[in-house]
C-alpha cells in the first residue's frame, strides 16, 4: 500500500448516506488519487485504494453489496466521474472495471451497469497489453454470470475478441478468458431453436472462428478449461451455422475423435454437436404407406437373400405381410360393412387391425363407374354416413359404446384415438388415450398413443408402462420399444449437456442413455428384419454404443459389424418397398460418424488424451446419494422457472458409468428412468413412479420387502 503522501495526498468524499446529499467529486481532487493508483502494485491493491478513496462500502459481502443497492445511482456517478476525468489513463479506467467487475456478483447490479453500458467501458481495454488480463477477466465474469440479454450484447463484441488472440498466438492465458467468454456469450446468441438475429451470426464470423479455436486447442500447454470451453464453443454454431460448420471438415473429425474420450461428458457434447449439425439440412421421416408400392414389390419377388432373412425370422411375422394381410382384410370389412351396413361388426374387426400393424387402416373409399363416362368415382350413396373409409372409425366407436357391451369401451377409445393419429391430431389422440388409461390401466395401445406427445418425459414414461402391461400384439411392443429409444436418447443427450458431473441432471442422463441403450439392442434383435423403424432403432444403437462405451469401443468398428449389417438390409427392404430411406437427422449422424471415425480418432487422438488427463478423481457413483439426489430433483422439478447461474467448477471430475449405478434410477417395476421416483416405505430399497408400479410390483416385491 502507498505510504503518506503529505500535501499530495488525495481528498475522499464523505462516506455515501442518502443519494440526494453528496455532491459529485470534482475533477481537481483526483491528483493524489492518480499518484497513489501509480504507486499501487497489482490491481487488488488498485482497486482497494479507490474504493477507500470513494469510501464504497465493502463489495466482497453482502451487506456492502446491499448499501450500493440503496444508493446506486449516487455511487455509480461518482465512479464515473473519476473515469471520464482520467478517460486516457489505463490504471485508473481497469482499476473501475475492477470494482465493476466486484459489483456483477449481485445479479440486479450486473443489470443495472450494464444498462449503464458496462461492456462498452470493458472491452477498450483488451486491446491495451496493461489492461488486457484485467479486461478478460471482467467480460469472463460478467458473461459466466449474466443472463440471456448479457450474453447476447457482449457476443457482438465477439470480433474484437477473435482479433487479441489472433494477434497473440502464444497468449494461452488470454485465449482461455475470450474463449471461455465467446462460449457463453456465443452460445445464447445462436445456440437456439430460433434462428438467431442476423447480427450475432455477423458477429461470431463462424467461418474464422472455427479454425482460431481449434488451432489453440491444439497447442501445448492449454488448460482443461480452455479445452472443455473450447469444445463447447465448437458445438454452438453447428445447428443454425450447419452450412460453415460442414465446409469444416477438422470440427467435424474432433468432434467424432470426442467420441472416444474417457469423459463422458465430452462423449455426449461431441454427439450432440454431431446431431444438431444435421437438424436443419435433413429430411423428415416417412409418414404416409402406399399399399400399391408394396404389392408391386410383392410382385416382382425379393431377391432370394431377403426371402431367406425374411423366412429365418418367420414370414407371417414380418412387417411385409402383416401390411398386405391387414389391408386385404381392412378392404374386405369395408365391403361387408357396404352390403349389411352394420358398423358395429366393423368396428371389432377394425380393433383387430389398429393393434396389427402402424398402416392396417388404408386409406380408401367405395368406388363406383360413371355410366355417362366410364371413369371410376367414389360412391357417395352407398346408405352409410362416411365416404372415405378413414371417416368410419369414430361412427364404428360410437356404435361400440352404443351396445353396451363390458370391455369394448376400450375399443371404442382406441379406434376414436387411432382416427385422431391419421388425421395428425396428436393431442386429441392423448386426450382419448389418458380417458381409456383412466377405465383400464393395462391397455398398452393406450400408452404407445402418449408416446406421440411433444413432452418426452410423460412420453418415456407411458413408454415404459406399456411395455410393463401383460397383454399386446408385436406391433405395439416394438412401437412403445422404438419410441421408449428414441425419446430416453433425446432426453440423455439433453440432460448431460445441461448438466455436470455430480449433479442430478446429470445422473439421470447418464440413466436415460442406458434405457435407450438397453431397449435398443431388444428391438435390434427381436424386431422383425423389414420393421419400418428398425433403420432408427440401429442409427440409434450405433450413435450410443459408440457414446456409453467411449475408448471401450475397437477402432476399426468391429462390435458394430452385426449391426452395420442389419442396417443395410433394412435399407434394401425400404427401396424394394418403394421408399428410398430418408435422409433424417439420425441417418446422417450415424453416417458422418461412421464414415469419420477410424482417420478421426488416429488424427486427434493427442488432443482427445489431454481431455482425460485431468480425471485424476474418477470414482463411481454413489448409489443412496445419487438415489436421493435424483428424488430431490425430481421434487424441485417445477419450482424454479428463472436464469440459473451456470456452474462451470475450476477442476473436474466425471463418475464412471456402471450399469448397476444406472439401475437404481430406474424404476423397480416399469424401468422408466426419469419418473419421480418413491422409496418403498418398508426396504427403502424399491423405487416407484407411483402407486400404480408400486401395486403392480408388490407380488414379487412382497418376498423382498421386509415389511
Amino acid at each position: 500500500m502507498p505510504g503518506h503522501r503529505g500535501k499530495t495526498k488525495a481528498k475522499k468524499p464523505k462516506p455515501i448516506v442518502n443519494v440526494h446529499s453528496v455532491a459529485r467529486i470534482p475533477s481537481e481532487e483526483f491528483i493524489g488519487l492518480v499518484d497513489d493508483i501509480e504507486r499501487a502494485e497489482g490491481w487488488n491493491t488498485r482497486v482497494k485504494v479507490l474504493c477507500e478513496f470513494l469510501q464504497l462500502p465493502d463489495l466482497s459481502r453482502r451487506s456492502g453489496l446491499k448499501k450500493v443497492h440503496v444508493n446506486f445511482n449516487e455511487v455509480y456517478h461518482n465512479i464515473d466521474d473519476v473515469y471520464v476525468a482520467n478517460i486516457g489513463n489505463e490504471k485508473i479506467t481497469g482499476t473501475i472495471i475492477g470494482i465493476y467487475t466486484k459489483m456483477c456478483a449481485d445479479a440486479i447490479l450486473r443489470d443495472k451497469l450494464f444498462q449503464k453500458g458496462l461492456v462498452s467501458k470493458i472491452t477498450p481495454l483488451i486491446n491495451i497489453p496493461a489492461t488486457r488480463y484485467l479486461a478478460l477477466r471482467a467480460l469472463t465474469t460478467v458473461t459466466h454470470h449474466g443472463g440471456v440479454d448479457i450474453r447476447k450484447e457482449i457476443s457482438l463484441e465477439s470480433p474484437s475478441l477473435l482479433k487479441v488472440i489472433q494477434e497473440n498466438p502464444d497468449d494461452l492465458r488470454a485465449a482461455e478468458m475470450a474463449i471461455s467468454t465467446m462460449a457463453h456469450a456465443i452460445g445464447a446468441a445462436i445456440n437456439q431453436e430460433d434462428s438467431p438475429a442476423p447480427k450475432y451470426t455477423k458477429a461470431a464470423n463462424i467461418k474464422t472462428l472455427i479454425p482460431v479455436v481449434i488451432d489453440f486447442m491444439r497447442k501445448p500447454g492449454v488448460t482443461i478449461q480452455l479445452l472443455h470451453h473450447g469444445l463447447e464453443l465448437l458445438t454452438h454454431p453447428v445447428l443454425h451455422c450447419w452450412s460453415e460448420c460442414k465446409a469444416n471438415s477438422p470440427l467435424q473429425d474432433l468432434l467424432v475423435a470426442c467420441l472416444r474420450s474417457a469423459d463422458l461428458t465430452v462423449r455426449v457434447s461431441a454427439l450432440g454437436g454431431l446431431l444438431r449439425l444435421e437438424a436443419l439440412s435433413s429430411e423428415d421421416d416417412q409418414r404416409q404407406f402406399d399399399p400399391h408400392k408394396l404389392m408391386a414389390a410383392i410382385e416382382r419377388r425379393f431377391p432370394d437373400h431377403l426371402v431367406d432373412i425374411l423366412t429365418d425370422y418367420g414370414t407371417m411375422r414380418c412387417d411385409t405381410f402383416l401390411t398386405m394381410s391387414s389391408t386385404a382384410d381392412n378392404q374386405k370389412a369395408m365391403m361387408k360393412c357396404a352390403q349389411d351396413k352394420d358398423l358395429y361388426s366393423l368396428g371389432l374387426k377394425l380393433a383387430e387391425l389398429i393393434t396389427r400393424t402402424e398402416f392396417s387402416i388404408a386409406e380408401g373409399g367405395f368406388q363406383m363407374q360413371d355410366p355417362r363416362t366410364g371413369r371410376i368415382e367414389l360412391n357417395r350413396d352407398i346408405g352409410l354416413p362416411f365416404i372415405m373409409w378413414s371417416d368410419a372409425l369414430p361412427h364404428c366407436a360410437r356404435a361400440i359404446l352404443a351396445k353396451g357391451r363390458p370391455g369394448e369401451e376400450d375399443l371404442a377409445d382406441m379406434i376414436t384415438a387411432k382416427f385422431f393419429i391419421i388425421r395428425s391430431r396428436i393431442p386429441d389422440a392423448i386426450e382419448a388415450a389418458k380417458r381409456g388409461l383412466q377405465r383400464n390401466p393395462k391397455f398398452a395401445y393406450f400408452y404407445y398413443v402418449i408416446t406421440l406427445g411433444k413432452d418426452h418425459y410423460e412420453g418415456l414414461r407411458s413408454a415404459k408402462k406399456g411395455l410393463k402391461c401383460p397383454k399386446m400384439t408385436p406391433f405395439v411392443r416394438f412401437g412403445l420399444l422404438h419410441r421408449a429409444v428414441e425419446l430416453a436418447g433425446n432426453l440423455g443427450v439433453c440432460r448431460i449437456q445441461e448438466s455436470s458431473p455430480g449433479d442430478r441432471k446429470y445422473d439421470e442422463g447418464v440413466a436415460f442413455l442406458m434405457s435407450a441403450m438397453e431397449d435398443a439392442k431388444v428391438y435390434v434383435t427381436e424386431a422383425p428384419p423389414d420393421a419400418r423403424h428398425m433403420k432408427n432403432v440401429l442409427y440409434w444403437y450405433i450413435c450410443l454404443t459408440l457414446t456409453i462405451k467411449g475408448p471401450e469401443t475397437p477402432a476399426d468398428l468391429e462390435e458394430l459389424q452385426v449391426a452395420f449389417k442389419k442396417l443395410g438390409y433394412a435399407d434394401e427392404f425400404s427401396v424394394l418397398l418403394g421408399t428410398v430411406p430418408p435422409r433424417t437427422q439420425l441417418r446422417l449422424t450415424q453416417q458422418n460418424i461412421v464414415k469419420r471415425y477410424p482417420t478421426a480418432v488416429q488424427e486427434w487422438k493427442d488432443l482427445v488424451t489431454r481431455f482425460d488427463e485431468v480425471m485424476t478423481d474418477e470414482r463411481p457413483i454413489s448409489l443412496e446419494k445419487a438415489e436421493d439426489d435424483l428424488a430431490a430433483w425430481l421434487d424441485d422439478l417445477h419450482l424454479d422457472h428463472g436464469e440459473e447461474d451456470e456452474p462451470h467448477p475450476q477442476r473436474c471430475s466425471h463418475p464412471r458409468v456402471s450399469p448397476n449405478t444406472v439401475a437404481l434410477y430406474r424404476c423397480s417395476w416399469c424401468g422408466n428412468p426419469s419418473a419421480a421416483l418413491r422409496k418403498c416405505s418398508g426396504c427403502e430399497k424399491a423405487r416407484y413412479c407411483d402407486g400404480g408400479c408400486q401395486k403392480s410390483h408388490w407380488s414379487e416385491h412382497k418376498v423382498t420387502c421386509r415389511t
